[in-house]
């Protein structure tokens, strides 16, 4: 039992207090121990928030309305678990909470709230105070921010650290980075993307000593690393790196193209290319220092990187490049300077394979560093969102402010054609808002007073004014772009084998130079040595890490970034990869596949017209607050039905209710209630009929032991939920719903969406068990709901999608979320899901095939049988080639487009 004290506001007397204590009593169990016009002290079994209710819906203010200022939570997680706190007291309502404030209605005083905040370790003080001077800049920094990351060892708590990273240029790379960073002290996870040169870091550290570690370990093993600040700071910083990277290799390419094009060319048309004399020596020694010039220049990078490697101990595609364009060279020149040493078939330079493995390559990375500005397209759209000022209402009037200034609270003023700038709630006006970018909604939202509005959104054809309620990183926008660039980085399982390979690829692919060199050396035609020399400059040119590093990360990238496009949120890579093997497709039936609040479907008169009976229903139900009254009542309103003058009223407690209206008396309830009550059904059996066949839920209404109508009401089905069921049986996938309904109306809403499998009766604790068994049977699974009693299922589920209008738990519980809350947003997430991990799959088919067949190839394996023996020139462009293809394919996702698009 709960003792309530209550403050009671908007009473004018002891009339008002009687009328709250007889809505008490007839509504509630509540016990009256003492009331007045400012409050009332109340025993109860119900819950502040069910009191509080009936209050306020008599236009009375009930509780005190605490508002703190929060310090200390980082995440959604962190917030979850203020709110679990405070509901499980049963002693608030109306909780309003982000990472730095809470506002609640409660009958607890305001150190009663602080206390169970405190309890949790986090830090609140009253609004109207300071911000606490122990509030951890890490804590409240935009860059770190939690993580749902299914199979990994961050924990729920971990602070995210975003850095971009400089030098990596193979999946060899990769590994080191993320070694170096999983060395630092407290990190529990990182996440490294060649494709966008960045890492993830997981820590729970302060984010200052944190950021110093691990740029310091970075440094240590060869790269650099610099921490930044905001989502579009890092979106320009690679735009900026990307740029550079381009006009780098451009000069490159066209320095070594411009010597090796004339060289190779000199050669193929029949030139000299041996040393026989003194006048070659010469003509040659100086073409070696214009090579020594361009290996020095363009093919710095490749040195240098090389060098950087092998004093770590390791070896990456800067190590195949270096060694392959340096022996060459320095092959040549000892030819030129130490002629006598070789014999005389032996006495070949190889200038030009150095020039233009230096050119092609240089090419090949400059279309690459094209190639991948593109891939991040989508994101940079997301960051394109919010605009960069506002329109401030102030005292002085409308003034023209940044993005960043605008606080918690501030009025804004937003007027036809304008971006929303932060997330907020309309005060006054009313207009359409297109929400497309955000959810995939092509059509406009109409937004009235108190409705919530999200940046980056664009406000139609009326004037709004907003309050703010979410700004920098609270922002659904923020959430949005940190959880894309989150799922980004993150790899799927495909891409965790890649990286094993990769990790041991370019030592074997040395040794395989070696051994095929030696093998040449011994058993090959003469010259030997030249022999020796071509062979292994090819295989260590051939060999391309860079295209396997490449293969899932930008698969990756593209196809996060166009499922937000989509308005689907990805939190984890994994997701992809098990998305595309789900074979069962389980449904919550309330809120998913229907609109979650009950609506009139279609009334039925006897004896009397539409808008009377409309008038009389109206009348009596706008009294009541329950859910079907509301829904009849909504109709009503629809149908501008007037009301009446009400003579008497009174609430049968759980059954109906009796009134007189304009003279007449009037019983509306279930038929039971009508039927015990006298009233004649039987001129209602063909109606009865129609709503059992349609599981409807009937209100009848009665005047003077008569019954003059029926409203069948129901929770009707989303408009796209048949079309979903028959589109996912069509690709094979069994499904499922799941619902707390009698089995007879679950049947009856599962025969017209045509699903195979209804489970019914199923209380909010049971959903678990029901995946788990349907798990149990070898299914692959995926959970589509958005209530609070839906998470420990989407939880257990193999894909665990909320739908964006659902609970924050149930939303913090899965690992997809479907921001138009459309249930064939989950066919297109399981038909991108394939598409991505299909080109992924193609990606590492290409490089694998690649360097099988390459290596092979450069090392001579068809010389003994057809004669053939691959130039250096020519497995520098393939090698170069290689990532191209790569590349590319990965960008034919950004043309991705669901079948299923109306």
């Amino acid at each position: 039992m709960n003792h309530f004290s209550i403050a009671l506001s908007g009473l004018s007397c002891m009339g008002c207090a009687r009328k709250v204590e007889r809505s008490l009593q007839e509504n509630t169990d509540a016990e009256i121990i003492e009331l007045s016009p400012t409050q009332v002290v109340v025993n109860t079994s119900k819950s502040f928030e069910q009191i509080r209710r009936h209050i306020t819906a008599l236009g009375y203010q009930a509780g005190n309305n605490v508002e703190l200022n929060l310090s200390g939570l980082s995440c959604d997680h962190c917030v979850n678990k203020v709110r679990t706190a405070l509901e499980a007291t049963e002693s608030v309502s109306e909780i309003s909470i982000d990472t730095q404030h809470l506002s609640v209605y409660t009958p607890l005083a305001p150190e009663d709230i602080i206390a169970i905040v405190e309890s949790l370790g986090y830090q609140a003080i009253p609004a109207d105070s300071a911000v606490p001077p122990q509030a951890d800049e890490a804590q409240v920094s935009a860059q770190t921010q939690a993580q749902h990351t299914p199979d990994t060892k961050a924990s729920p708590d971990s602070l995210a650290t975003h850095l971009l990273i400089e030098g990596m240029t193979c999946a060899s790379c990769v590994s080191s980075v993320e070694r170096a960073l999983l060395s630092v002290e407290g990190v529990d996870k990182a996440q490294v993307n060649l494709a966008e040169q960045s890492a993830i870091v997981f820590s729970n550290l302060a984010q200052p000593q944190l950021t110093q570690s691990l740029t310091d370990a970075v440094r240590t093993a060869g790269y650099k690393a610099k921490l930044v600040a905001d989502p579009a700071t890092q979106q320009e910083e690679q735009a900026k790196q990307l740029k550079q990277q381009q006009q780098w290799h451009l000069s490159a390419a066209i320095k070594g193209l411009i010597i090796g094009a004339p060289l190779m060319l000199w050669g193929v048309l029949g030139g000299n290319m041996m040393i026989r004399n003194a006048s070659d020596q010469f003509a040659w020694g100086i073409v070696g220092l214009l090579c020594l010039w361009l290996l020095a220049t363009a093919g710095r990078d490749f040195f240098i990187n090389a060098w950087q490697a092998l004093k770590h101990k390791r070896a990456t595609m800067d190590t195949l490049v270096a060694l392959g364009t340096g022996s060459a060279w320095l092959y040549s020149m000892l030819v030129i300077a130490f002629s006598d040493w070789f014999p005389p078939a032996a006495r070949h330079v190889y200038f030009e394979a150095s020039a233009m493995i230096v050119g092609l390559i240089s090419l090949g990375h400059y279309i690459e560093a094209k190639a991948k500005a593109k891939t991040t397209r989508s994101l940079q759209a997301l960051i394109n969102l919010q605009p960069q000022t506002a329109t401030l209402i102030g005292p002085q009037g409308d003034e023209s402010i940044a993005v960043e200034q605008i606080q918690l609270g501030m009025q804004l003023r937003i007027k036809p054609g304008e971006k929303i700038p932060v997330d907020g709630k309309v005060v006054s006006g009313e207009s359409y808002v297109d929400e497309s970018m955000l959810t995939g909604e092509p059509l406009p939202v109409i937004k009235h007073t108190g409705e919530p509005l999200s940046a980056g959104t664009l406000n139609s054809d009326g004037s709004l004014v907003m309050e703010a309620t979410g700004i920098g990183a609270q922002t659904m926008l923020a959430r949005i772009i940190r959880l894309v660039r989150e799922a980004q980085s993150s790899k799927p399982a495909l891409a965790k084998l890649a990286d094993q390979i990769s990790a041991v690829f370019v030592p074997v692919v040395v040794a395989i130079a070696i051994v095929a060199a030696l093998i040449w050396f011994a058993v090959g035609p003469d010259p030997r040595a030249s022999y020796m020399l071509v062979i292994a400059t090819t295989v260590l040119i051939i060999a391309c890490p860079c295209a396997l590093g490449l293969a899932t990360p930008l698969s990756v990238t593209v196809g996060v970034g166009k499922a937000a496009e989509m308005g689907i949120l990805i939190k984890d890579a994994d997701v992809l990869q098990s998305a595309s093997k789900i074979d069962t497709v389980v449904f919550d039936k309330t809120g998913t596949l229907t609109q979650g609040k009950p609506g009139v479907q279609q009334v039925f008169t006897f004896g009397i017209n539409e808008p009377a009976l409309l008038e009389l229903l109206y009348t009596a139900e706008r009294q009541s607050e329950h859910p079907l009254a509301k829904a009849i009542c909504q109709y009503a309103r629809e149908h501008q039905a007037n009301t009446l003058e009400v003579d008497t009223f009174e609430n049968v407690k759980g059954r109906g209710i009796k009134a007189t209206i304009a003279g007449r008396r009037i019983s509306v309830g279930s038929l039971q209630y009508l039927a015990s009550s006298g009233v004649d059904m039987s001129i209602a059996k063909e109606a009865q009929a129609t709503l059992e066949r349609n599981a409807w839920t009937p209100v009848a209404i009665a005047e003077e032991q008569k019954l003059i109508g029926l409203v069948a009401i129901a929770d009707p089905l989303k408009a796209e939920s048949q079309d979903t069921i028959q589109a996912l049986k069509q690709l094979g996938i069994h499904t499922v719903m799941l619902t707390g309904d009698h089995q007879s109306v679950a049947d009856a809403i599962g025969q017209q969406l045509g699903v195979d499998q209804v489970i019914a009766q199923v209380l909010p604790d049971e959903k678990a068990g029901h995946i788990e068994a349907l798990k149990k049977q070898g299914r692959k699974v995926a959970m589509v709901g958005d209530g609070i009693n839906d998470a420990p299922a989407l939880a257990l589920a193999d894909i665990g999608i909320a739908m964006g209008s659902g609970s924050d738990v149930a939303i913090e519980s899965a690992q997809m979320t479907l921001l138009n809350s459309s249930p064939m947003a989950v066919l297109k997430a399981i038909e991108l899901s394939k598409a991505t991990i299909r080109n992924m799959k193609q990606n590492l088919f290409g490089a694998f095939v690649y360097n099988s067949l390459g290596i092979p190839v450069a090392a001579g394996v068809l010389y003994p049988a057809f004669g053939f023996l691959l130039s250096p020139v020519v497995a520098g462009a393939a090698m170069a080639l290689s990532s191209i293809t790569v590349v590319s394919n990965a960008n034919r996702l950004r043309l991705f487009k669901s079948t299923f698009d109306s």
